[in-house]
């Protein structure tokens, strides 16, 4: 059982997107300037760009309705 299973947060247990490399690493290995993450799969890892563009983009639909109602 991992320890994520028991309830336990490891960063060792994470999955890192390197944006130098363009690949995904088991718990953090290189520098924090080049990682996106954590995340909790290494399938979301391998997507990190494309979740991240997502979430940038609902932000800003938020963002423009926030302004819509000053």
């Amino acid at each position: 059982m991992s320890k994520r299973e028991w309830g336990i947060d490891d960063p060792e247990e994470t999955y890192w997107f390197n944006t130098h490399t363009g690949l995904v690493e088991d718990g953090p290995q290189s520098l924090s300037i080049d990682r996106i993450g954590p995340f909790t799969t290494r399938e979301e890892a391998l997507h990190a760009q494309s979740i991240i563009a997502e979430r940038a983009r609902v932000w800003r639909e938020e963002d423009d309705a926030d302004d819509r109602l000053r």
